[in-house]
Parts: C-alpha cells; sequence; structure tokens
C-alpha cells in the first residue's frame, strides 16, 4: 500500500484529487446538507457532530425533519456522502503524502500517517451505513445502532482531526525548509 501511495505522489495528480475532493465537500456545505437543515428546525445533523449524539437526539432530529427531511436526508445528503468518504480517504492520504515526500520522510515511520484519512474515510462509510439503517429504521430506532454509529461519528472526527494537526505541522515544516533553503 505504502508503494501505491509513493507511485501516485504527483504533484498534479494531488492537486486534482484535492480540488475534486473539496468541490463534493462545498456542494455538501452549501447545497445537500442545508437542504437537509432545512427541515431540521436547527437541529445539526450527526454528520455534522464532531462531539456525538445520543438516541434521544436522533429521535428529536427525525421527528424535526419530517417525512420530507428524512427523505431529503436519504436521498439527497446521504448519495454524495457516499462518494465523498472516498475522495477525501485517497486525496488527503495523498497530500500529506506529497508534504512528507517533500521533506525527504517517505521511509520514515511518520508515512504511516498517509493512513489517517483513509481511516476517517472508512469510519465515514461506517457512520453513513448507520444513519441510512437508523432513517430507514424510524421511528423504531434501535438505542444500540445509534450508540453504535455515534462511535464511527466521533473515530472519523478524531481521526480527521488528528489528520489536520500533523497536515498542518508538515505544511509549516514545509515552509520552513523552503525559506531556510531560499536564504541560503
Amino acid at each position: 500500500m505504502k508503494e501505491l501511495i509513493k507511485r501516485n505522489i504527483n504533484g498534479r495528480k494531488v492537486l486534482l484529487l484535492f480540488i475534486l475532493t473539496n468541490i463534493v465537500y462545498v456542494i455538501m456545505l452549501t447545497i445537500t446538507i442545508p437542504k437537509v437543515m432545512s427541515y431540521s428546525g436547527g437541529m445539526n445533523l450527526p454528520d455534522m457532530m464532531p462531539a456525538g449524539y445520543d438516541a434521544e437526539y436522533i429521535r428529536s432530529l427525525f421527528n424535526s425533519l419530517g417525512e420530507k427531511g428524512r427523505n431529503a436526508y436519504l436521498f439527497i445528503q446521504l448519495p454524495v456522502d457516499m462518494i465523498y468518504p472516498l475522495l477525501f480517504g485517497i486525496s488527503y492520504c495523498l497530500v500529506l503524502a506529497y508534504f512528507l515526500n517533500k521533506l525527504g520522510k517517505t521511509e520514515s515511520p511518520l508515512f504511516n500517517l498517509c493512513f489517517l484519512p483513509l481511516f476517517a474515510g472508512l469510519f465515514d462509510y461506517l457512520e453513513n451505513f448507520g444513519i441510512i439503517a437508523m432513517l430507514n429504521s424510524y421511528p423504531g430506532n434501535s438505542v444500540i445502532l445509534t450508540q453504535v454509529t455515534n462511535v464511527f461519528s466521533v473515530l472519523k472526527s478524531l481521526l480527521t482531526t488528528i489528520y489536520f494537526v500533523v497536515l498542518i505541522i508538515c505544511f509549516i515544516l514545509f515552509v520552513i525548509r523552503k525559506l531556510f533553503q531560499k536564504s541560503k
């Protein structure tokens, strides 16, 4: 897997995937999520709750959404969110690999950090499947299903946060190295 990543850290490819990923993200943030939230009475969707939620919150949210809102979630937001985790995992894996390559760290154990967005994407898929199951079983939502889905949501958020901290550190080190090389 590491060799596959290393073969694909071409700057043009990384940039193209990064742009595509963020186009999908902007579509979700500006179109699909606001569409669903227009039915929610101001309640956040579980996808957007990094600290998690409980069964009572999901019951209240699904009640607020009503049938139209639940359908919008199921048939508008979630289909787009089934594309995003794959794009996120691949593109952000390659973005970090690109900077680690520029820092000469592709043979370092630090290179394993490139897997963080792939795992975050996996947990995003598991979260999505849990949300689909909860929407399809409404109003008979299982507390256990909600708790398991919540764990996936929190793990997705945690790994994503750790990833971005690592990426920012690598980017800062990259910039410092570039500035130091220019001054020589």
